[in-house]
């Protein structure tokens, strides 16, 4: 198992990639009927920032870092990546989204498949261990769940939710497995007879 990642835990200006922020709202839908709005929202315990932190720094600078507006906003961020993290109990039971009526497959904590969930050998999750003086459970990001939310929307909140930022190295690692992930290629399965 890996060593507990190292993390930051004072507050910056700016919105940085590894960044983890609690109680992070997701809109899962707005429906107007007859003149009333409703609006469906899932609230994640903690999420961590996946878009790339110089993409975030090049935002930073271009909205709030001259007195005069810029001529252009070509390096305004419309959203930023961000991605649940699921306490690693839970993961295992399949427990964890089970707050939205879904039962997910469970894995093991030891042997094959857990083993390789917890040493970051599966393309899907990516674990993540904290040590003592951070305050979360040991962790797994699920990179099939990532979904965005707006630049306005965390500078918001960050003075209140904000609760650590993951070391460079660290966080370098979880956006390449997170790029590996979403460039994989789904190949055809293969038929009975086929060989």
């Amino acid at each position: 198992m890996p060593d507990p990642i190292k993390v930051r835990v004072g507050r910056e200006p700016r919105i940085r990639q590894g960044d983890i922020f609690r109680d992070v709202e997701f809109v899962e839908s707005v429906i107007e009927e007859e003149g009333i709005i409703r609006v469906a929202r899932i609230i994640f315990p903690f999420v961590v920032v996946l878009t790339q932190d110089c993409d975030l720094a090049q935002d930073f600078k271009a909205r709030y870092g001259r007195k005069i507006k810029p001529s252009n906003q070509d390096k305004f961020l419309i959203s930023v990546l961000v991605a649940p993290l699921y306490n690693v109990d839970h993961v295992c039971q399949g427990e964890h989204l089970s707050e939205l009526d879904i039962q997910m497959a469970t894995v093991p904590r030891t042997g094959g498949l857990g083993s390789s969930l917890l040493q970051n050998k599966r393309p899907r999750y990516h674990y993540l261990e904290f040590s003592h003086e951070v305050p979360l459970p040991n962790s797994i990001v699920d990179f099939k769940h990532h979904f965005s939310v707006t630049v306005e929307y965390l500078k918001r909140v960050k003075q209140d939710d904000f609760v650590c930022n993951i070391a460079p190295v660290y966080r370098e690692d979880l956006g390449q497995r997170f790029a590996s992930f979403l460039s994989r290629i789904g190949l055809p399965e293969k038929k009975s007879g086929d060989s």
